[in-house]
């Protein structure tokens, strides 16, 4: 075989050799309150191994045939267990990843597989040893000098390396839909006998049976979770609210929809330990109790108020499968609260004034139904047992509309509160009798 064939055939398997071999291309990293996440961008699969090196603590993760495109140094370390993150290339073609710790961590790592809307990538998982986030809500046990308050879990969508919907100027629905929970969150706090919980505190990802697992380890009454859909077509707006459904989706746009939420998963990373192995549990409890009842009056009450705000893409609650709301012992219901993926309504959605808007008529729609309908021994349903509760008349709202709503007759309403004709002003408090 002549030099110039034996130079031909190893230029080939050279240039193969290369071709095969993958980089990190970018790394990514978020801190949420018992876990740091460190995200690594590959341009194809590879091989990884991780494990722990003692004094001093660092984490070590090979990964195979794979090159270091990006700088490790740009990465903001602030309030994390880590102290520094260097690299090396090892046996020639793999590349090495230490991070030297400040304190101990559980170490947890899997591969993720690219999709349409993401790349092959590295996870890892930092768990904290020491618990370091707040405690969460407790349900207190109902006594005649002591009633609990109610509970109510607050779930901003998406987060971390899921940014959720897209739209014009860079706008993500993770942004939008974190600072409405927090709107949210601030106003029952400073509600009489009420207590709200973030599922998702800041800027990192939590999977969707996580989200369930935090409502019902808190202790939750009521999940809600606030969205910003997107669809393909950018004309189309509107906000709507959604319950479970059992049995399938109420309308196409639901099901797309459904099925666009549902793959949360699939950008957040779930490691198989994630899995929901309940499902079937879920759906035959569900079948069994009033829980999904409730979610539909508490999410057509929420709707009445949305409209006050926001223009209706359907003017009822709509049903389909979303993973997030299938618990079976709470009622949950999720709020889009626009279309991000509309010029107009992203401008809007971006704005303080109209998340605060919004964030009022979720907190309004909720509120007046469990002031209606409160959880047995509670504060509010013991101050609804002693005389009735106070209520804050909303746009749109009417005296016959409000009886309805609270199960009251409308001439005891009017006599209850002095009433003679039927004029009422937005802002007017009004006192429910008691049933």
């Amino acid at each position: 075989m002549s030099r110039a064939w034996i130079g031909a055939i190893l230029g080939f398997f050279l240039t193969a050799t290369t071709a095969i071999a993958g980089d990190v291309h970018e790394v990514r990293l978020w801190r949420a309150p018992d876990h740091t996440r460190v995200v690594f961008d590959l341009t194809g699969p590879a091989e990884h191994k991780i494990f722990v090196l003692q004094n001093p603590t660092r984490i070590v993760l090979d990964v195979e045939d794979t090159r270091l495109k990006t700088n490790l140094s740009d990465l903001t370390l602030t309030d994390t267990p880590i102290r520094q993150v260097r690299s090396a290339a090892r046996d020639g073609d793999d590349l090495r990843i230490v991070m030297d710790m400040s304190a101990s961590v559980d170490p947890r790592s899997f591969s993720l597989k690219a999709n349409q809307q993401a790349g092959d990538r590295l996870v890892v998982d930092l768990y904290d040893k020491t618990a370091t986030a707040a405690k969460p809500a407790v349900r207190k046990t109902a006594t005649q000098d002591s009633k609990r308050n109610i509970i109510i879990a607050i779930d901003a969508g998406h987060g971390g390396e899921d940014p959720g919907a897209l739209g014009p100027g860079r706008r993500r629905e993770k942004d939008v839909v974190l600072a409405i929970a927090r709107e949210v969150n601030a106003l029952f706090k400073a509600d009489v006998g009420f207590t709200p919980t973030l599922i998702r505190s800041g800027d990192y990802y939590v999977s969707l049976k996580g989200r369930r697992d935090l409502a019902r380890k808190r202790q939750a009454d009521l999940f809600v979770s606030i969205h910003a859909d997107a669809f393909k077509r950018k004309e189309a707006n509107g906000a709507s609210v959604y319950a479970l459904s059992t049995r399938g989706a109420t309308s196409t746009a639901a099901r797309y929809l459904a099925q666009r939420e549902n793959a949360a998963d699939l950008v957040g990373g779930v490691s198989l330990s994630d899995k929901d192995d309940m499902l079937a549990g879920v759906l035959a409890d569900l079948s069994m109790t009033s829980t999904l009842d409730t979610s539909l009056q508490v999410g057509a009450q929420v709707l009445r108020n949305v409209d006050n705000v926001a223009r209706l893409h359907k003017k009822n609650v709509e049903q389909a499968g979303f993973a997030v709301l299938k618990s079976p012992d709470i009622p949950s219901i999720l709020v889009e609260t626009g279309f991000i993926s509309n010029p107009t309504e992203a401008k809007r959605l971006a704005t303080s004034s109209y998340q605060k808007k919004m964030a009022r008529a979720i907190h309004s729609g909720i509120k007046s139904y469990l002031l209606a309908h409160p959880p047995s021994g509670t504060l509010v349903a013991w101050n609804k047992a002693q005389g009735g509760t106070e209520y804050t008349i909303a746009r749109g709202d009417t005296l016959s509309g409000i009886a309805q709503r609270f199960n009251v007759s409308l001439s005891t309403l009017k006599s209850t509160n002095g009433i003679s004709g039927s004029t009422i002003r937005i802002g007017q408090k009004l006192t429910i009798p008691a049933t």
